[in-house]
């Protein structure tokens, strides 16, 4: 299973007279002084064996046998082509790296995402030296990490070093800028400065569209960090249209996913019930989409056809996922809200939704669940 450590078998003692003289051994995680080495890469070294299991459930389950190559000396990898091919080798374990802290912050999973990002970031020094553009990912990534532990200073001083890289990098593009840009407003609107937090991600709003379109999910996640930090000021009305917006978005974007999905279900029946919804995006995307029904829910003004639009979503978003049990939860809330005003134009699309999850849940009665 994923979450299992790693077995305590796999660690063993470093023993002093085997290393060179001089040489010593620093832990995976914080460089202190090792004591431990993992025994299936032989090249991978812990100070103690809690740092063992956090690296292994973070990312060296993942990467232990790539590692070898790269940091077993050889008369080949001393060479020009040796160095290139290594070269190669650790640009591929920043991609992978990149994407395990990517899902692992998508799930929540701030400290499980940790050792990639930190491997990330030295990977990517090794490969592009340090203070150049191409860290900004790797920084932003353990930002992100930290942010969600709560280690503020921490994270001003990452996105510090992150925004000093892209101001010396006039070409940077303008997916750097916008994920700098939303990290930035993240960090101040945890910090209280909203005014600056509306800054930036005004800012990352502008390139997230110009990156992906001013249609995209992506950019909208910008509208919806903005629309939060409304909500703290007070200002309601504001709050509510941004939120408004980043649900109708949603909405035709799962829309178009379901349509697909019926029509792959339509030639394979045995379809019905597998997840087709990314885990890690899914649990972002019902986080947001649930706090917009939360905030609209509680809204004295009632908005029905929000509320309906909203609660749509979540049940298209659960269908997608395979989870039977919240789709009639939020397709029920969905309807209640549809029927409360006349001549809707959702209340066939989620009453169908409805009949189609009955279906589900007649071909499995153990439909999945959280």
């Amino acid at each position: 299973m994923e979450n299992e450590p790693q077995d305590s078998r796999t660690t063993s003692k470093i023993i002093p007279l085997a290393l060179p003289k001089g040489t010593e051994k620093l832990c995976e995680l914080c460089q202190r002084r090792a004591h431990l080495q993992c025994t299936e890469c032989r090249v991978t070294f812990y100070c103690d064996a809690e740092h063992q299991q956090a690296d292994w459930l973070g990312i060296h389950k993942r990467i232990c046998q790539l590692l070898v190559p790269i940091r077993t000396p050889t008369l080949f990898s001393l060479q020009q082509a040796g160095r290139v091919e290594t070269q190669l080798k650790k640009a591929e374990l920043i991609e992978i790296c990149r994407l395990v802290a990517e899902s692992k912050l998508s799930e929540g999973k701030h400290q499980e995402a940790l050792p990639a990002a930190q491997f990330c970031l030295r990977c990517s020094i090794d490969v592009h030296g340090p203070s150049t553009v191409q860290l900004v990912p790797a920084y932003l990534l353990l930002a992100d990490a930290n942010m969600g532990m709560g280690n503020l200073t921490l994270v001003a001083e990452l996105l510090s070093q992150a925004e000093w890289a892209v101001l010396k990098s006039p070409e940077c593009g303008h997916a750097v800028h916008h994920r700098l840009h939303r990290s930035l407003g993240r960090l101040h609107a945890a910090t209280g400065n909203l005014e600056a937090a509306l800054l930036n991600f005004a800012n990352d709003i502008y390139f997230a569209s110009e990156e992906y379109g001013l249609d995209s999910t992506v950019t909208y996640g910008g509208y919806f960090l903005m629309a939060d930090v409304f909500a703290k000021q007070g200002k309601m009305p504001i709050a509510h249209s941004l939120y408004s917006g980043v649900a109708h978005v949603w909405h035709s974007h799962l829309a178009k996913l379901l349509k697909t999905h019926i029509e792959n279900v339509q030639k394979d029946p045995n379809l019905l019930l597998e997840p087709s919804f990314d885990k890690a995006q899914q649990v972002e995307v019902d986080e947001m989409l649930t706090t917009i029904l939360e905030f609209v829910q509680n809204d004295p003004r009632k908005d029905s056809a929000v509320i309906a639009l909203v609660a749509h979503c979540l049940a298209m978003l659960w269908f997608l996922g395979g989870d039977a049990r919240k789709v009639l939860g939020f397709g029920s809330t969905a309807l209640q809200a549809s029927q409360l005003i006349p001549n809707y134009d959702l209340t066939v699309s989620i009453q169908g939704l409805l009949q189609l999850v009955q279906t589900m849940v007649q071909t499995d009665p153990h439909p999945h669940s959280d």
